[in-house]
């Protein structure tokens, strides 16, 4: 009779110690279990100003030359993923951080102390695009001025992107030449066709062509259309000798060493690199007047 009534209340207690317990897995206290939060989306980087200010010291140069370049390259992949670069011009992240890139660019080309220590210190992920665009545009400013004419500066937006790649495929497939080379001719020429006044030469559209040379070589076409423009320069380099020599080829195009030096490094680094293309595409036109350069396109000019 002891055993028995000394029993019960321990088994009574057990269960309503099983039953808290239970209750305490599905939420201890009567309150249902908070709902789980979706993460956070991450905070969108901030955007260099047009005309933010650029350090001056190599390592920082270096830092900031590499994060745009990162960043660039992520968002031209965003656009061609989910935008439309055949129809229309690039997205705003890709042209303020192109700008920024280019503007970097231009400061550490023609100082050539400053420029080789930041091109030591850069991560090999981007140290080759940044040696050709360097050497590049370092043979673009020896070429040495062509012509007495200073004609009036004109400019309007280039084809879209792709448009443009596509008609350097069929004119890549026509006549061999390949596409970096004839992309690399339209960006020194006259950065993707945004320049549309003749050169102090005389040369016109957006492959620069001279009267003379592109009745023999256009092909019939119109020289200011981007499309015939290229076509005719491709017949006009696999003449010279493309694609079995791209430098002879180039020569007869511009017979300047520089001029040719320009081309095929950011030719190398658009063929490396297709997204290099999408950069240079997204640079402004800068133009020297009375000793003073500035920018004439792009946000802000």
């Amino acid at each position: 009779m002891g055993a028995h009534s000394t029993g019960t209340p321990r088994v009574v207690t057990v269960r309503i110690a099983l039953l808290i317990a239970l209750l305490c897995l599905a939420g201890c206290g009567g309150e249902p279990p908070a709902p789980r939060q979706p993460a956070p989306e991450p905070a969108p980087a901030v955007l260099p100003r047009p005309d933010a200010p650029l350090p001056r010291e190599p390592a920082a140069l270096a830092r900031a030359l590499a994060d745009t370049t990162l960043a660039l390259r992520e968002e031209i992949e965003r656009w061609r993923r989910d935008g439309d670069p055949a129809t229309g011009p690039p997205p705003e992240a890709v042209t303020l951080l192109a700008l920024h890139q280019q503007r970097i660019y231009r400061l550490i080309a023609p100082a050539r102390r400053l420029g080789d220590r930041v091109l030591a210190l850069l991560p090999a992920s981007v140290a080759g695009e940044a040696r050709d665009t360097v050497a590049a545009r370092r043979a673009l400013i020896a070429i040495p001025p062509s012509g007495n004419r200073r004609p009036k500066i004109r400019t309007a937006e280039p084809e879209p992107a792709d448009r443009l790649r596509a008609h350097y495929a069929a004119a890549q497939r026509r006549f061999g030449v390949g596409w970096h080379i004839l992309a690399a001719v339209n960006f020194v020429e006259t950065g993707f066709g945004r320049l549309r006044n003749e050169s102090t030469a005389g040369a016109r559209g957006p492959m620069q062509f001279m009267p003379a040379t592109w009745r023999a070589y256009g092909l019939g076409g119109d020289i200011r259309d981007p499309a015939d423009a290229i076509m005719g320069a491709a017949n006009y380099l696999h003449a010279s000798g493309a694609p079995g020599s791209h430098r002879r080829a180039l020569f007869h195009y511009n017979q300047s060493p520089e001029y040719v030096t320009a081309v095929l490094r950011f030719a190398r680094r658009i063929r490396r690199d297709p997204r290099a293309f999408y950069a240079y595409y997204a640079w402004q036109v800068y133009v020297r007047r009375d000793g003073v350069v500035r920018r004439i396109t792009g946000p802000g000019a």
